[in-house]
């Protein structure tokens, strides 16, 4: 990483809130897909590669509805068909915030201090013609591009905000200990133990007794959440042209289903090593996975990651 460039408090309203079984907040591969895109552009006109994405997360607001115990997404009224008749319409759930985003730029700035003020002035027109997780960027504080060694006073002026960081390595971690007593546990209940609110009761052992019920906490500590980290390929390679009704006729095509790992929403000042702010692409001949830590060798992609296969 040669500079990192921050996206302070972008304002978005009509968010994507869904991804894949998860909602709440989006897929981490809708920032990854943010920064690939604005790199493209970056590159065309200055030679930088953006790679890695920070996600600091300062508000949210989820269009839904609570009865109490249940959330409804509260969906757009659309307008009557010729018939009279209510138009029909795919349920959408849709969200506003706030967050900063840190980009690794990879490359040379030219002139200096100079030259990081004019790419700052660039880039906070050029990040707020592109839609984020779906919605409209509405506003946008002053972009800094700065040195990895002065990133961290930079990231308390970001306060107060929480980071999401990978946490997928918990998942295999937990699924190992359901194995030792269990061995029929598969992947899913370990991600099920993240993922699903769970009550158990105690007491009531005779006919009769009162049994109090107690919230199960998760089975680390920390603000622990399900994620949707990524696409795993499911089928075949296919030519270019091959598959009818594919979007782009002149590359590869496969089918590919939802990847699900473990994140954690940290509080910005508990941070002490940058690396792990920073989510990247990490691809195989099977898929492309977005992570925040770097596996051994020889640990395989999939050993802390969930598939539709699971279920």
């Amino acid at each position: 990483m040669s500079n990192v460039i921050i996206l302070p408090w972008l304002t978005v309203e009509n968010a994507n809130a869904v991804a894949g079984l998860t909602w709440g907040f989006p897929a981490i591969t809708h920032f990854l897909g943010y920064t690939h895109a604005l790199s493209r552009r970056l590159e065309a006109s200055h030679g930088l590669r953006l790679e890695g994405c920070a996600v600091i997360c300062d508000s949210h607001q989820v269009h839904a509805y609570s009865s109490g115990r249940d959330y409804q997404f509260a969906l757009t009224r659309n307008p009557l068909t010729r018939e009279g008749k209510t138009a029909s319409f795919n349920e959408e759930g849709r969200m506003h915030l706030t967050v900063s985003l840190l980009l690794e730029c990879a490359g040379e700035i030219p002139n200096g201090e100079i030259g990081m003020r004019e790419l700052a002035e660039h880039i906070a027109t050029l990040c707020q013609t592109q839609k984020l997780a779906g919605g409209t960027i509405t506003g946008l504080r002053k972009v800094k591009v700065c040195s990895p060694a002065s990133l961290k006073p930079q990231i308390y002026g970001l306060m107060p905000g929480f980071v999401l960081v990978d946490r997928s390595s918990l998942l295999n971690e937990h699924y190992q200990q359901l194995l030792n007593q269990n061995a029929e546990a598969s992947m899913l209940d370990a991600w099920l133990d993240f993922a699903a609110l769970k009550m158990a009761a105690e007491g009531g052992e005779e006919p009769g007794d009162a049994a109090t019920w107690n919230y199960q906490k998760k089975p680390f500590p920390g603000y622990l959440v399900p994620l949707m980290t990524g696409w795993q390929r499911i089928s075949a390679l296919y030519e270019p042209g091959t598959v009818a009704n594919a979007r782009d006729k002149e590359s590869p095509f496969c089918f590919a289903e939802a990847v699900y790992g473990v994140g954690e929403w940290r509080g910005a000042h508990r941070i002490h090593d940058l690396t792990e702010l920073f989510w990247r692409y990490h691809k195989t001949d099977s898929g492309y996975y977005c992570r925040g830590q770097e596996l051994p060798e020889e640990q395989d992609e999939d050993e802390d990651t969930i598939t539709f296969d699971d279920f």
